[in-house]
């Protein structure tokens, strides 16, 4: 898949998204580059895995450029190797709302505590429906990034 990624990201309150969810998965991602140009992630989603090359975003965190590619378990195992220090480790489960579904992380880990959800749009004014369990916008907010999140996990900012 490539094409133009545009989603918005939001804080959870409460743990509802466990009972309406319709199917989770495990996911344990690491990046080859986080500080650059582009940002190149490595990701086992259960039995699956995948190499993805994300854009900077130029409109506030709501859109960018994502290139992803299926790759066999072997090559991401071997592709972790190379990763930067810090593993993103989360629970993801899948909400529908309306013609949306609303993917929510649950982070393990040094990010234990943090839970966002993230909603995949076709155009950046289309309208959505949110789930009750939805809390404060946090679209282009870095702190809430993956790649940032191994760098500063929410354990190191979440009381400051």
């Amino acid at each position: 898949m490539s094409g133009m990624e545009i989603e918005r990201k939001f804080l959870v309150r409460n743990d509802a998204y466990r009972r309406q969810a319709h199917a989770s998965s495990h996911i344990r991602q690491g990046y080859i580059s986080s500080g650059g140009r582009c940002t190149i992630r490595v990701r086992l989603r259960d039995d699956e895995a995948f190499l993805t090359i994300k854009s900077p975003s130029m409109d506030g965190g709501l859109s960018r450029y994502e290139f992803e590619k299926s790759i066999t378990l072997d090559e991401a195992e071997h592709l972790m190797l190379l990763c930067e220090p810090g593993i993103i480790d989360k629970t993801r489960y899948l909400v529908r709302s309306g013609e949306h579904i609303f993917e929510v992380d649950e982070f393990h880990g040094d990010n234990e505590g943090l839970v966002v959800a993230e909603v995949e749009l076709h155009a950046a004014d289309e309208s959505y429906s949110k789930p009750d369990f939805i809390g404060d916008e946090v679209t282009g907010d870095r702190r809430y990034y993956n790649s940032h999140l191994r760098r500063h996990p929410y354990c190191e900012w979440k009381n400051g």
